[in-house]
């Protein structure tokens, strides 16, 4: 007779019954995990097929022109492109430009809209407005006009056109905006040129006060910069837009949200991976937007520029700019600029006649 025959026989009816349900109950533990794991598997299976109607495009790090690391913070480049065909890789002006950083440690998420007249440094070393770069190299050399000029480490970006911004509203069921007399004028006008452009349907906006816009209203409205702080105050407008738009999502459905995946995804164009991406949603929940500005903080306009036609948004005294954003976002009080800031610096004097004792206009926006 076997050992394990003997050790059965041993056994009591009540012992051998009480062996058998903990057999049972393990294989049954064993079932829950694998179900578990199958189900993990699944949404991740379904996150990455969802996250492959993206437009994705591999950066050449190379041509980045990242400085230096900052730390415990991913700094992100977000483009709205005046893309009228769907262009999202180049050729078209960067019509929003904004910087996106997330402090890892806590998830508090910092928003800084560059303002795209701004006159910068491009790649080839001459000066232009800050949204010409993207008409001129795409994302790659967007991003670099953005670390070259401000001593940044931005290595990824998403792009989106004007569609995808009406799409997401839309399928929200829209975002309250409390319009001002002064806006109604305008926000009209852009409905018009939005509806002609997209051929979308909406209809105007007739009167002031806090109501509820639908995504041709809210993309018109946060495209106004004729009222009072002209580009600095539209600027205001975007970010207030993106934060409506980001509190309502939270909010949302699964099926509101996988409408938005479907319709909006298409027209987004990114570097970050499927994986990369993955994390970010896992994440969602918890960032939290703390606060948002506007890039350079002591400002004016000249329409005197060295060789340049047009007027162009000025930064005073820039290297001190550049100190008091590494100071916003990432809490660097005493950061020394690089020699390229204090080039640009110089250029930018140079250029404009514009210095540390020139008059700043308001654009605390």
């Amino acid at each position: 007779m076997s050992k394990k025959k003997r050790l059965q026989k041993k056994l009591t009816r009540e012992e051998r019954r009480q062996l058998r349900k903990k057999k049972r109950r393990k294989r049954i533990i064993v079932l829950v995990i694998e179900l578990i794991i199958l189900a993990v598997l699944g949404v991740v299976a379904y996150g990455v097929f969802k996250l492959d109607k993206l437009d994705f495009n591999i950066l050449d790090q190379n041509k980045l022109d990242v400085y230096k690391d900052t730390g415990p913070y991913t700094n992100i480049a977000l483009f709205g492109l005046d893309s009228r065909e769907g262009e999202l890789e180049g050729g078209v002006q960067s019509d929003t430009i904004m910087i996106a950083s997330i402090n890892n440690e806590t998830s508090d998420v910092k928003l800084v809209s560059v303002y795209r007249d701004t006159l910068l440094q491009q790649a080839d070393g001459t000066y232009e407005k800050a949204n010409s770069a993207y008409a001129k190299g795409g994302p790659e050399e967007a991003i670099s006009l953005l670390n070259r000029n401000f001593d940044l480490d931005i290595q990824n970006y998403a792009s989106v056109n004007f569609n995808a911004l009406i799409d997401v509203i839309d399928a929200l069921g829209g975002i309250e905006i409390d319009i001002q007399e002064e806006e109604l004028e305008y926000i009209n006008g852009y409905i018009t040129e939005i509806v002609n452009v997209t051929g979308k349907e909406s209809l105007g906006v007739y009167e002031a006060g806090t109501q509820t816009l639908n995504g041709v209203q809210a993309t018109a409205y946060a495209r106004i910069r004729y009222t009072a702080g002209n580009d600095f105050k539209r600027t205001e407008r975007q970010r207030t837009v993106l934060l409506k738009v980001i509190e309502k999502a939270k909010q949302a459905s699964f099926s509101t949200l996988n409408k938005i995946v479907d319709d909006v995804f298409p027209q987004v164009s990114t570097s970050f991976s499927s994986i990369e991406l993955l994390g970010f949603a896992s994440n969602a929940m918890n960032y939290n937007i703390v606060d948002t500005s506007g890039f350079p903080f002591e400002v004016t306009t000249s329409e005197n520029v060295q060789n340049h036609s047009g007027s162009y948004v000025v930064p005073i005294d820039f290297s001190e700019n550049v100190v008091q954003l590494h100071a916003y976002l990432f809490g660097e009080e005493e950061y020394i600029t690089s020699d390229t800031v204090q080039k640009i610096d110089d250029d930018i004097v140079y250029l404009t006649g514009i210095d540390s004792g020139t008059e700043a206009i308001q654009s605390d926006y």
